[in-house]
């Protein structure tokens, strides 16, 4: 990583190389239950470097607008939510929910030229998302597999972290750490434990990987010693350009993630757990609502900021590090992660790192996120925009040790929606 090649990945405001390439994609923009009422109260939400505002209209639509008046750049925020638009409050110009004037009672004539921002939005899996790009580019809506689930078989959180999208999830790329920071967390969390696969990773730190590119974006496959006769594989995915996939444990939810720029130094890590063939248990929803798993406790209800951050040491415990009650000090698996990737700074200096065989696949990722980039600027279409390349699961897997794992993954994952979970 040189210094072009860092700042091209990191930077992701309007006109920038990677802001560019992320708005070709839906992005998650909001939890659908933060604006629930129509004509309810409007809501602030930054994505890629651009302050918006979410709102709810009188016909039940979510719509996402730029946060200010093109008048005297007053925050709509303040504004009126009524009759399918918003009212300034100050000189009550309106805009409808993409952002087109609609009326302004001082000289109707100038209503033509005072259009703000907007953006079309489509609600999936409980989270309103948005197309922030060229609107004759506009993709296919996303297709994950959580997406397309009832209700009941899923469950979403989201948490502010403090750092650049890029390093947060590389968290989510690199399974080999879970060896390391995680490896007395499992044995408790209700959304881990009592499942073979414990036993493989935490007997087996030296982790090696396969590496497959996919039309989607990457396989990863991290072989552990399994049985005398077997090789315990944790087959993960990233999918391009922001989401991963986590290798299941059990008969325990599946799981996964967005990353989700807020600007270049904040982010959005969104987590699903979901059960592809039946509802979430009472039990379950009530470990995921407590923060169990990859979701954490909020310091307020509805804040989205962790109890446990940079503000209180991320509640590090140094006699529990002692007592190898937890690797780091800090417990939670979700803490664990941001805490370390906080750590590093909002962007980290990536030209200072000496990277290890393990970072193979953060590689990869950051060669294909940067291709893709300079490729957009030479009019070459976004990988991965076809929704259905999306329909790929992870899995957890023993298989003999003369067997190629890439080609199981072939014949058990590609179009994995309609088969089996693969766990230990």
């Amino acid at each position: 990583m040189n210094k072009e090649m860092s700042e091209t990945l990191t930077r992701v405001g309007p006109s920038t190389r990677m802001g560019n390439l992320l708005r070709r994609y839906w992005v998650p923009a909001l939890m659908s239950n933060e604006i629930a009422e129509s004509d309810g109260p409007q809501v602030r939400v930054q994505l890629l470097g651009e302050k918006l505002l979410a709102f709810r209209n009188s016909d039940g639509k979510a719509c996402l607008i730029s946060e200010f008046c093109s008048h005297r750049g007053v925050s709509l925020y303040f504004g009126r939510n009524e009759e399918n638009g918003i009212r300034c409050a100050y000189h009550g110009v309106k805009f409808d929910g993409m952002g087109q004037c609609v009326d302004v009672p001082s000289s109707p004539q100038a209503c033509a030229r005072m259009h703000i921002k907007g953006y079309p939005c489509i609600e999936r899996g409980g989270i309103v998302w948005t197309y922030m790009g060229p609107a004759d580019q506009q993709p296919a809506a996303p297709e994950l597999e959580w997406c397309t689930l009832p209700p009941e078989h899923v469950f979403v959180s989201k948490r502010l972290q403090y750092s650049n999208y890029l390093q947060a999830m590389e968290g989510g790329i690199d399974t080999a750490h879970v060896s390391y920071v995680h490896s007395f967390e499992v044995d408790g969390d209700p959304m881990h434990q009592g499942v073979k696969a414990l036993d493989y990773i935490k007997a087996d730190g030296n982790v090696s990987f396969e590496i497959e590119k996919q039309p989607f974006g990457l396989s990863l496959f991290g072989r552990r010693l399994g049985e005398p006769d077997s090789y315990y594989w944790r087959i993960t995915q990233w999918l391009f350009p922001w989401f991963t996939l986590i290798a299941p444990f059990g008969n325990h939810a599946l799981g996964g993630h967005v990353w989700v720029p807020i600007d270049d130094h904040n982010c959005w890590a969104w987590s699903i757990n979901w059960q592809p063939d039946r509802p979430l248990t009472a039990e379950e929803r009530t470990a995921m609502e407590a923060g169990k798993g990859i979701h954490v406790e909020y310091e307020a209800p509805g804040s989205y900021i962790p109890k446990f951050s940079r503000d209180n040491d991320y509640g590090m415990d140094r006699q529990a590090q002692k007592d190898k009650r937890s690797y780091s000090g800090i417990f939670g698996f979700a803490a664990q992660d941001y805490s370390l990737q906080e750590s590093m700074g909002p962007i980290q200096d990536h030209e200072a790192e000496m990277l290890l065989p393990t970072d193979k696949a953060i590689v990869m990722a950051r060669r294909m996120l940067h291709e893709a980039a300079l490729g957009l600027e030479q009019g070459d279409t976004p990988p991965a925009l076809n929704a259905s390349e999306q329909h790929v699961r992870p899995a957890g897997v023993l298989l003999p040790r003369n067997q190629d794992p890439v080609e199981w993954a072939r014949q058990n994952l590609a179009d994995a929606t309609s088969k089996p979970v693969f766990s230990l």
